[in-house]
């Protein structure tokens, strides 16, 4: 039974090819969903999938690509329906 979660990730995460990392992180691991920049300078998902999947990626998501820093991933459970991993625009 797939999950589906709403992350928002803050710290040096917009600038590093956060979203375009975690797109390529969600697709590897069957993922669906997307991801897109807070005007804050937050990175915003939503991530559905198998919670062993979804797990998978909120750990990748606490280290993101190399250039990111990371000071926290806050999840909460969301509803939705998504075939694919998409990365959107900035809201």
């Amino acid at each position: 039974m797939p999950i589906t979660l709403h992350l928002v990730i803050s710290g040096r995460v917009q600038g590093v090819c956060y979203r375009e990392s975690m797109r390529m992180e969600a697709e590897r691991l069957g993922v669906a969903g997307w991801v897109r920049n807070g005007r804050d300078g937050s990175v915003e998902a939503m991530v559905q999938g198998e919670k062993s999947a979804v797990g998978a990626l909120i750990e990748w998501a606490w280290k993101g690509p190399p250039a990111a820093r990371v000071d926290d991933v806050a999840s909460t459970p969301a509803e939705g329906v998504f075939t694919h991993f998409e990365r959107r625009p900035t809201i």
